[in-house]
């Protein structure tokens, strides 16, 4: 008889296949570049007094997407996804919040 981990058995990817803690490193970078590119959108909005052209929906759209995406990483315990949420919910809401002052 062979017993499991209580949390039910380990799936490990396939020879060949890159390595999760690789991956891992690779998507905390890129969300880090990606927040990054978002920083010049809040400075136009917050230094410049100007949200001309930017879409709301969009940007509230982005938002609840971050939200969601926070419980679910929450939810699943994992940080790479909730920690990385936190910075796109305060950037997402700063230019919501933003568009709402200077449009």
């Amino acid at each position: 008889m062979t017993m499991l981990p209580a949390d039910g058995p380990r799936v490990t990817g396939s020879p060949g296949s890159p390595s999760v803690g690789g991956l891992e490193k690779v998507l905390r970078g890129l969300s880090v570049f990606t927040m990054l590119m978002t920083v010049p959108q809040v400075l136009t909005i917050w230094v410049g007094r100007d949200a001309g052209g930017v879409s709301l929906v969009s940007w509230l759209s982005y938002l609840l997407a971050a939200c969601l995406w926070f419980v679910y990483g929450l939810q699943k315990r994992d940080k790479t996804i909730y920690l990385a949420c936190v910075g796109w919910v305060v950037l997402d809401a700063a230019v919501v919040v933003g568009i709402v002052i200077y449009r």
